[in-house]
């Protein structure tokens, strides 16, 4: 998911898809390119998406992102991007696809029940509002893109199950527009109140222990039906995460926690 800046839409490569436009695709195991999608590419992962392998995995957080997850921060950028790390092949596959094809179908990430779709960021006056935008951005060697079968945006995020996915990628769309400013000071990106905004977004298991066994709840009061569904639900946990970082890196009260 990329950053758009709406003076330059117009000069970005693939067909701006609005609410109701169609486009012609279709995937399936006949087709002579079948998973050559699943190589040596830049796949973004979104929050929701390390929730939902790391259960499929069966492994913690720290552990998924050890083995699967490469951080880049982008030039000019407040807040690094999760990209998830190939294999060391000549291909650079993705760890996750096998000869039976895609390990972790069920819970495969936003960006790949997306494709050939492309999610971006497109920002508003003042930086401060973001509304996701599509492309239709097939690769030249997609054959899928010649098949007579006609989608809109939302057949397809219906015919991929990924409705829950992207309303998951909206709530932390609206997280990274406030990122479009700087909020660390001189203490900069990689800085100690950086490393804690990360793990609010992207490491349940940590903040979980953060919220529970530090300091704060004696910081922050929140309510207690909060604190009951934010105790073994990492969905739940990820959504009061977005709200505790809008809160302490900018100062965003809400309801659901306040400071002391």
């Amino acid at each position: 998911m990329r950053s758009i800046d709406p003076n330059k839409i117009e000069e970005l490569p693939g067909r701006k898809l609005n609410p109701g436009d169609t486009f012609q695709f279709r995937c399936h195991p006949d087709l002579a390119c079948f998973n050559c999608c699943c190589r040596n590419l830049n796949l973004f992962i979104y929050p929701y998406d390390v929730i939902r392998l790391k259960q499929r995995l069966g492994i913690s957080a720290d552990l998924f992102f050890d083995r699967y997850l490469h951080t880049v921060m982008r030039p000019g950028g407040f807040f690094p991007d999760m990209l998830l790390q190939m294999q060391e092949d000549e291909e650079h596959t993705c760890p996750f696809l096998t000869e039976q094809g895609c390990s972790v179908y069920p819970d495969r990430p936003d960006a790949c029940r997306t494709f050939p779709v492309e999610q971006g960021l497109l920002f508003s006056s003042g930086l401060r509002k973001a509304e996701l935008v599509h492309f239709f951005r097939p690769p030249s060697f997609c054959l899928g893109q010649f098949e007579n079968r006609l989608l809109t945006i939302e057949d397809w995020a219906l015919d991929q199950e990924a409705r829950e996915y992207h309303r998951m990628t909206a709530h932390w769309a609206e997280i990274k527009a406030l990122f479009q400013e700087n909020p660390w000071g001189q203490e900069g990106p990689q800085g100690p109140r950086a490393k804690m905004a990360v793990m609010a977004t992207y490491n349940m298991d940590r903040f979980r222990d953060f919220v529970f066994n530090s300091s704060f709840l004696k910081r922050y009061k929140v309510p207690t039906s909060r604190l009951e569904s934010i105790k073994d639900d990492d969905v739940e946990l990820m959504k009061f995460g977005f709200i505790w970082v809008k809160l302490f890196l900018w100062g965003k009260d809400d309801k659901t926690i306040r400071p002391r």
